[in-house]
């Protein structure tokens, strides 16, 4: 008997089943005037939010450069041009200002972004009894108020003596956030554990895997770490407030405060808003050419820690 006469219909051996064709579903596709239309429904949506978020940088940008009578006026292009600037830095030392803003968010945010990358590299590499507890009680902090320690902590640094310095504003950062600690130690515990355990083998220390294997490749998360903090830094003014007397010493938004107590018509002046407003995109203007520096870094650490987590 030959072989083609062993096989059934369709080539199937007489004692083989037949296999079951698998129905597949096409997926449903729209019309394509119907996918034109949301696709232009989504362009129109994206370029009224980007409109509402825009208008106000715009028309703050705009005020600062009008006289005095035509800062409310709610045109973009002002009809009387005025530069503020010159006025702004004549009435207040802004430039201190700035460059104490500059050193303490640059140095806070350095400091706050290693010494949680530390903690968190700590607790994503190393097992020890107790570890999930430990990190339990680090995140327990984030849910006690700021305000709550606001007083104690005061009273520490005023035994101190260090009441109208501008240590209390960047020495805490020392000592890392339970939100960054969390953030960076998702991304470390991404990394796999076998780099590490080959470091080991060649004789490198905790440090030096640290250091050489760990920050290179959370540079996305350290990068985001860094933003933040500047960002929280940069525009802080209940620090700054609590503990600076000295106007030599004063940060850029505690002084805005000061030239807004000073010439906004509730504390007594002569309603001057121009200047209010110019001092305003002074402080405004460094964080949007920082994201915008930053901006792929940025979008890749928060795409990156989302995966992750």
């Amino acid at each position: 008997m030959s072989a083609q006469s062993q096989l059934g219909p369709a080539g199937v051996g007489a004692g083989t089943a037949p296999i079951p064709q698998i129905a597949v579903r096409a997926r449903p596709r729209w019309p394509r005037g119907i996918g034109k239309f949301k696709q232009a429904l989504f362009v129109v949506l994206v370029l009224v939010l980007s409109i509402l978020f825009v208008y106000p940088f715009l028309w703050l940008i705009s005020a600062s450069f009008k006289p005095q009578s035509d800062t409310f006026d709610n045109r973009l292009i002002p009809t009387t041009w005025a530069w503020n600037y010159d006025r702004v830095f004549e009435i207040a030392p802004v430039a201190t200002w700035l460059l104490n803003t500059l050193w303490i968010a640059g140095l806070g945010a350095l400091l706050t972004t290693f010494s949680s990358a530390m903690v968190a590299f700590a607790f994503a590499y190393f097992r020890f009894p107790g570890r999930n507890v430990l990190f339990g009680l680090v995140l327990a902090t984030m849910m006690l108020p700021s305000q709550v320690t606001m007083i104690p902590t005061y009273l520490i640094w005023n035994e101190l003596g260090l009441v109208n310095t501008q240590y209390p504003l960047w020495v805490p950062q020392l000592f890392g956030s339970a939100f960054y600690i969390f953030l960076q130690r998702q991304f470390f515990l991404g990394i796999p554990r076998e780099l590490f355990e080959a470091a080991r083998m060649d004789g490198d220390s905790y440090w030096t895997m640290f250091w050489r294997i760990a920050v290179p490749l959370a540079k996305p998360a350290l990068i985001v770490t860094f933003i933040f903090e500047v960002q929280a830094k940069w525009f802080d003014l209940m620090t700054p407030l609590i503990y600076l007397r000295d106007t030599a010493l004063f940060t850029l938004p505690l002084g805005i405060k000061t030239v807004l107590d000073q010439f906004g018509q509730g504390g007594g002046g002569e309603g001057e808003y121009h200047v209010i407003v110019a001092a305003t995109v002074i402080l405004t203007v460094p964080m949007i050419i920082l994201f915008a520096i930053f901006q792929r870094y940025f979008i890749e650490g928060i795409a990156t820690e989302g995966r992750k987590g």
